[in-house]
């Protein structure tokens, strides 16, 4: 199975809306991969517990199947674990499942 890993960890409002998500969607869509996994870290993380434009953009890829973690680690530093959690997403600590798919040589794109 083709599956692709979109790490994404930067604040900014646009590479959200114009590259991760975009991306994530159409792929699933039109069928460039099987599977896609958006993994939120960093600063994305805190974007993606306070923007409603975010929330709602998240709920779109759900929707269309696309699967998303987050990092708790992040998450709980920054105290939006439950927000997140509340929008569907899987809150786990990700530096194992970073570590196995590197090594794995998975598909990962880091925005």
């Amino acid at each position: 199975m083709d599956h692709l890993y979109i790490l994404w960890t930067n604040n900014q409002l646009e590479t959200a809306k114009k590259m991760v998500f975009m991306y994530g969607k159409n792929s699933l869509l039109r069928g460039w991969w099987d599977q896609v996994t958006i993994i939120i870290w960093g600063a994305a993380t805190k974007l993606a517990s306070e923007n409603e434009q975010i929330q709602d953009g998240l709920k779109d890829l759900q929707d269309t199947g696309v699967k998303l973690l987050a990092c708790r680690a992040c998450a709980e530093q920054l105290g939006v674990d439950e927000v997140l959690e509340k929008l569907g997403v899987k809150v786990i600590y990700t530096g194992e499942l970073m570590t196995r798919l590197l090594k794995d040589n998975e598909k990962l794109l880091t925005v």
